[in-house]
């Protein structure tokens, strides 16, 4: 009886073995596909985060320079048409962004173009002649700067979001 049944339990066995052999390969080509997957992922947040921090910041700097144009009277059209070139690339990198930002990083996102839309608004009304109650180039001037701060606390959040540390502040 042994006889007979030793092919039949070894060929059982070695389906068993195979089987579970499988579902091992399996496990690992998943994990794999997983590791690779997260990491394509983190390098589109990178990229976006990048490209958004690029964006905010020339378009910050245009706008600097465009109310200084307005403060001097020299806006002319080649400041204008730069100051709408970085405006624009900071909306295609914001609404790029915001497909692929942590929701911490996207408040912030969201935090940061309202702010620097209101600025933008800020700056051609005084450019047109009739700014906010009590605005002027000089209160414009902070507000731009304090675009400066919000844009630090979102490159925090963008920095954390991708697992970097914070470098330790500089002294001052």
């Amino acid at each position: 009886m042994g006889t007979l049944l030793a092919p039949v339990l070894s060929q059982r066995s070695q389906a068993k073995a195979l089987e579970a052999d499988f579902a091992r390969q399996e496990r690992a080509t998943r994990a794999q596909w997983q590791r690779e997957q997260e990491k394509a992922d983190l390098q589109q947040r990178r990229a976006c985060y990048v490209a958004a921090n690029a964006a905010f910041r020339r378009y910050r700097v245009e706008l600097m320079n465009y109310l200084w144009n307005v403060h001097r009277a020299q806006a002319d059209e080649a400041a204008s048409r730069e100051l709408e070139a970085a405006r624009h690339a900071h909306h295609a990198a914001f609404a790029e962004a915001q497909m692929v930002a942590s929701a911490a990083v996207l408040d912030h996102l969201d935090e940061v173009a309202l702010a620097v839309g209101e600025g933008y608004r800020r700056t051609k009304a005084f450019e047109e002649g009739h700014p906010d109650p009590d605005d002027s180039f000089e209160k414009i001037e902070e507000y731009l700067l304090w675009l400066w701060e919000r844009w630090k606390e979102m490159r925090s959040e963008m920095r954390t979001d991708l697992g970097i540390d914070d470098a330790p502040s500089r002294p001052e």
